[in-house]
């Protein structure tokens, strides 16, 4: 995503948002209840958003106004065009208070997303993995996850994520359910980083199992970390052997 040089205004995203609206999505949303935190929708899915996203490009002074709305898909849009190199620590730290509705947590630290690319990202995901708030050690395991893709970080050793394995196998028994599917991803990440990763992630996976998750009474498919690490193009990729 590269910066627009006709800069829109938070009030023509606003129409933009409107409209690509979906009534389908707007119902689906509705149907959350107390779990939408009081925000409006319009019912546009993620693809869509990130498309809509590019149109509008990179804009730090924007997407702050965008997140400060009470709209879902206003608040995701400005998390997808912030600037990296523009973000601080103060302003994470506050808006990952307001991240548990929604797809919020998942485009603010994973998926992409535009905060793993800032200056500070490894260590916030150092801190954040080990603190006591359940949002902020989902959203550190988020952008482990995406960290987990950067070969050029030198603080990315095979030991500190040998370590974090360890950490993860310890801890993910008692963790939420948020944070559990979070861990999972970060397990798939660091997995697929490189052969000794590969086979130190797949002991782990063997000792934890599918990862089960209910949310709401509703009982979702486990995640299957073998399934992602065994596969034929990882295993190419790798170059690791198909016995």
């Amino acid at each position: 995503m590269i910066g627009n040089q006709f800069a829109m205004t938070k009030s023509e995203v606003i129409a933009l948002l409107k409209a690509n609206q979906d009534d389908r999505g707007i119902k689906n949303w509705n149907k959350l209840g107390a779990e939408t935190g009081g925000l409006k929708s319009f019912g546009i899915g993620l693809t869509q958003l990130r498309k809509l996203g590019k149109k509008v490009g990179r804009d730090h002074k924007l997407a702050l106004q965008l997140w400060r709305t009470d709209n879902h898909e206003a608040k995701i849009l400005g998390l997808l065009i912030d600037e990296p190199k523009k973000l601080t620590r103060k302003q994470v730290e506050e808006q990952v208070e307001e991240v548990g509705i929604g797809s919020l947590a998942h485009v603010f630290s994973s998926c992409d997303a535009t905060l793993p690319k800032a200056a500070f990202a490894f260590d916030l995901a150092r801190d954040w993995i080990k603190n006591k708030h359940d949002l902020r050690r989902r959203c550190g395991y988020g952008l482990i996850y995406e960290l987990s893709k950067d070969k050029r970080n030198k603080e990315l050793t095979d030991e500190f994520f040998l370590d974090l394995l360890e950490h993860i196998r310890e801890e993910i028994e008692t963790e939420e359910n948020w944070v559990r599917l979070s861990m999972g991803g970060a397990l798939i990440g660091i997995g697929k980083r490189n052969k000794k990763l590969n086979r130190a992630t797949i002991k782990i996976a063997k000792a934890i199992g599918p990862i089960d998750f209910n949310e709401g009474g509703k009982h979702f498919e486990p995640m299957d970390i073998l399934k992602h690490l065994n596969s034929d193009y990882l295993k190419k990729k790798l170059g690791l052997s198909f016995a």
